[in-house]
C-alpha cells in the first residue's frame, strides 16, 4: 500500500470526510482552511478506500468532489476503512512478526530471551545492522499485553510472556458481529471482527443508518474511558459559528443520541461554569484525560436528577423550567394515539380526562424544543398552554401564517 494511502492523523481525515459527505460539492479552491497540496493528499487517501462512493461534478470550470451513498442500502459502513489505513513504521511491522513468531507454538519467554532472539535469530539472519532497542521492544510487549494479544506471568523477579489462546469460535458470531458493527456506539470493533470472514453477512439493512458515527469512534472511546475511570477531561471544541477553537475542562457523565437526526452529544459537569453542559460529539476535536474526580458519584447523581427536566439537549436551567400542558382528542379506533403519547412522553406524564380526551403534562428546561413533536398532533390538539408564552405564540402564529399563505379566498378550489 502506498504511503499516501495511509493515515497518520485521524483528526485531519475526519474533517475531510465530514466535509465531503455532509457538505460536499466543494472545489479544491474552496477548501481555504488547508493548502491545496494538503487537500490533494487527503482526497487521494480518501479515494483509496472510499473510491466506490466518491463522485465528481464539474461546475464553472472547477471539479467538485463529494461522497454519495444511500445509507439504507449499505450493510457495512465503509467509513470504518479509515481505521484500517493507519500508518506504521518498518520497525512496527517487523517487531509484530518477530514477537509472534518467537512466542509461537505455546512458547513462553522472558523479556531478555525475546530481545536476544530478535537480535540473533532475525536481525543477524536478515543482515540488519544494530541490535533491537530494549525500550521499543518493552513498549511493544506492554502494548500487546494491553490489547490482549499476549499475556504475562511473574516467575521469580522476571515476567514470562506468551501468546493468548484464541478460543473464540467466531463462525457462530458472524450475525452478531455484523449487527453490532452497525448498531453499537463503537461498532468499529465489530467491523474488524468481520474482516476475519471471507464473506461476512450482508442481509442486514437499516432504515436509519447514521454512518458518520464511525468518525466519532475515537473520541467516543476516550470519553467512555474517562467515564469508566471517573476522570475529568480537557476537550478541544470547534465552534462553527465563530470558526474558533475553545478548550473546556469538564467531567464526562453521559452520551445522548438524537432519535431524529442521529446526532450525538456529551453531557458533562463543566468546572468553570459549575453546571451541566452539552457538547456535540462531532465538534469535539481532541480529548485529553486528566485526574480522577473524587466527587464523580455526586455529579452522576446530579446528572440523573438533571435529565428529568430535559426534552432535548437545551441545558439553560438558570431561569428554571417551562410548564406545558397539551390536551388532545382521541376518536374511537385511534387508541394508537394514546399508546404513542405514553411511549413518547419521556419524563412527562399522560392523564386521561375522559374516554376521548388525554392531557400531556411536562416540566422542561426549554419547551421550544418540543414544538416539532407537538406539531405532529395537529388536528387533535384542543388545548395548548405553556408558562413560556413564546411557545404558544410560535405555535399558533405558524398557523396564522399558513392560513394567510394558503387559506385562499372564496374562489379557491
Amino acid at each position: 500500500m502506498a504511503y499516501s494511502e495511509l493515515i497518520k492523523s485521524f483528526e485531519k481525515i475526519r474533517e475531510y470526510v465530514s466535509q465531503f459527505y455532509v457538505f460536499g460539492f466543494k472545489s479544491r479552491s474552496e477548501y481555504t482552511s488547508k493548502s491545496a497540496r494538503s487537500y490533494d493528499n487527503e482526497r487521494r487517501r480518501i479515494e483509496s478506500w472510499l473510491g466506490d462512493y466518491m463522485q465528481f461534478r464539474h461546475e464553472k470550470g472547477a471539479k467538485n468532489s463529494f461522497l454519495a451513498l444511500d445509507t439504507r442500502s449499505v450493510s457495512h459502513n465503509p467509513l470504518y476503512n479509515a481505521f484500517k489505513a493507519k500508518s506504521f513504521t518498518d520497525n512496527d511491522i517487523n517487531l509484530h512478526f518477530y514477537i509472534f513468531d518467537i512466542l509461537a507454538e505455546g512458547c513462553e519467554k522472558s523479556f531478555r530471551q525475546i530481545l536476544d532472539c530478535i537480535s540473533e535469530d532475525y536481525l543477524a539472519v536478515f543482515d540488519i545492522d544494530g541490535e533491537a532497542d530494549e525500550s521499543t521492544v518493552r513498549k511493544k510487549l506492554r502494548e500487546y499485553e494491553k490489547l490482549g494479544l499476549i499475556k504475562s506471568r511473574k516467575q521469580g523477579r522476571e515476567l514470562l510472556y506468551s501468546r493468548c489462546d484464541d478460543i473464540a469460535d467466531l463462525d457462530s458470531w458472524q450475525d452478531a458481529a455484523a449487527f453490532y458493527s452497525e448498531e453499537d456506539a463503537l461498532g468499529a470493533v465489530g467491523s474488524f471482527l468481520l474482516d476475519k470472514f471471507d464473506s461476512p453477512p450482508d442481509y442486514f439493512s437499516f432504515k436509519h443508518h447514521y454512518i458518520l458515527h464511525a468518525l466519532e469512534s475515537e473520541i467516543l472511546e476516550q470519553l467512555f474511558e474517562a467515564m469508566r475511570e471517573q476522570k475529568s477531561a480537557e476537550l478541544t471544541i470547534y465552534i462553527p459559528r465563530s470558526d474558533n477553537i475553545r478548550i473546556h475542562n469538564l467531567l464526562p457523565l453521559k452520551i445522548y443520541c438524537s432519535t431524529q437526526s442521529g446526532r450525538r452529544y456529551l453531557l458533562g459537569y463543566h468546572y468553570r461554569l459549575r453546571r451541566m453542559t452539552f457538547f456535540r460529539l462531532d465538534n469535539i476535536k481532541k480529548v485529553k484525560l486528566l485526574k480522577k474526580d473524587d466527587n464523580y458519584e455526586k455529579h452522576f447523581e446530579n446528572a440523573e436528577k438533571y435529565k428529568r427536566n430535559l426534552w432535548g439537549v437545551a441545558s439553560t436551567s438558570a431561569r428554571g423550567t417551562d410548564h406545558i400542558e397539551m390536551t388532545v382528542y382521541v376518536a374511537d379506533g385511534e387508541e394508537y394515539i394514546i399508546r404513542r403519547l405514553d411511549r413518547e412522553k419521556r419524563y412527562g406524564r399522560v392523564d386521561a380526562l375522559d374516554s376521548h380526551h388525554f392531557r400531556f403534562v411536562a416540566d422542561v428546561y426549554d419547551a421550544t424544543e418540543m414544538l416539532p413533536w407537538i406539531r405532529t398532533f395537529t388536528g387533535r390538539i384542543e388545548k395548548l398552554e405553556c408558562s413560556n408564552k413564546a411557545v404558544t405564540e410560535t405555535f399558533f402564529g405558524d398557523f396564522d401564517d399558513m392560513l394567510a399563505m394558503y387559506g385562499g379566498d372564496g374562489n379557491a378550489v
